[in-house]
């Protein structure tokens, strides 16, 4: 429950500081003076819709390292160090990338992959993974990663979220509109109303949680295709299952919500989760030929 109420809540809040934000540029006003401009509502929804999305993408890796507290590997300090850089740099050759920066933090077992571009990416791993699993555990892990990379997952997921947020701004101040011209049906009084006001808020809360239901589908899907790629990467799919299964009887920290979607630890199968269940990727897994 705290894991899809921390999702409503991030959706929720995204919406409003939109909304005030809109507000205090008078978007709004200008928007429906003269009555609603759907070209011009469509085209600002687009800039707020994608810019945060883009936004959030490019400080992707700032805001890992600072919510994780990960340090960056820049020179290896022990065999561990050096055997996950060594590792990682394998598997960016083999999946055709640019040397990832390697990082690990403090935590319970999880890890995850982060970056605007393919090329200027970061893989973290925490303590508690290299802690609890074999070091072919933590090589599928880490091709999951990479694969979340070579796929494209990161610019992937933030072009959905730009149009799910569009839609979610735009539709919200459709019904906003269409709901204070009846309330106001019979007024001289030009501009946006209450009714309108109120109708957008509470909109923008429902059509969020449906545009997150969307994102954690399409993030689920991603995941499937990481293990694939960690398969290949690998050489087989008996590595990655055995980490799965690993998985599977732990309990992993929580990522913060910006990676949730790129860890390789998932919640529970259901609509806001952001990965498969354990059972679900390893019946994948076993059907590849």
């Amino acid at each position: 429950m705290k894991r899809i109420f921390l999702l409503i809540a991030t959706n929720v809040a995204v919406m409003v500081v939109l909304s005030i934000v809109a507000s205090l540029l008078g978007v709004d006003r200008y928007l429906t003076q003269n009555g609603l401009n759907l070209g011009a509502l469509l085209a600002m929804s687009a800039i707020f819709g994608f810019g945060g999305a883009f936004i959030s993408l490019f400080i992707s890796k700032w805001m890992a390292k600072r919510s994780t507290g990960a340090q960056v590997i820049t020179t290896p300090r022990n065999s561990t160090e050096y055997w996950l850089m060594e590792t990682v740099a394998r598997q960016a050759k083999a999946a055709g990338l640019a040397m990832p920066e390697v990082a690990i933090y403090e935590g319970e077992p999880n890890a995850f992959a982060t970056g605007a571009t393919k090329n200027n990416s970061l893989v973290a791993v925490s303590t508690g993974l290299l802690q609890s699993m074999s070091k072919d555990e933590v090589e599928a892990v880490l091709a999951h990663e990479v694969s979340h990379i070579a796929n494209g997952d990161m610019v992937t997921l933030t072009l959905i979220q730009g149009v799910v947020n569009t839609f979610v701004f735009f539709l919200s101040r459709v019904v906003g509109s269409i709901v204070d011209g009846a309330m106001r049906r019979g007024s001289d009084s030009s501009g946006p109303g209450i009714g309108y006001m109120v109708t957008v808020m509470v909109c923008q809360v429902v059509f969020g949680m449906l545009a997150s239901i969307i994102v954690a589908w399409f993030s689920r899907q991603r995941e499937f295709r990481a293990d694939a790629g960690a398969a290949k990467l690998e050489g087989g799919p008996g590595k990655m299952i055995s980490a799965l299964q690993r998985l599977g009887g732990m309990h992993p920290e929580p990522l913060p919500k910006s990676m949730a979607s790129m860890g390789i630890a998932g919640g529970i199968g259901s609509l806001f989760a952001t990965h498969p269940s354990m059972e679900d990727r390893i019946a994948a897994l076993k059907s590849q030929p």
